[in-house]
């Protein structure tokens, strides 16, 4: 499923772009897609944070 994307500014560490560089030349997954990863695995770890999330 395509879920419409926004546009954001995000500052990473030099080291974390070298590794997403080569993990993306492996794997040819482009790197925003690695980021957006990362973000839903921070979303689901703090869900009980964010207020009015019901969990099922």
């Amino acid at each position: 499923m395509s879920r419409k994307k926004i546009s954001t500014t995000v500052y990473i560490t030099e080291e974390q772009n070298e590794m997403l560089k080569l993990l993306n030349k492996k794997t040819k997954v482009p790197i925003a897609e690695y980021i957006r990863q990362g973000i839903d695995l921070v979303l689901k770890e703090y869900e009980n944070e964010i207020p009015g999330q019901m969990t099922f």
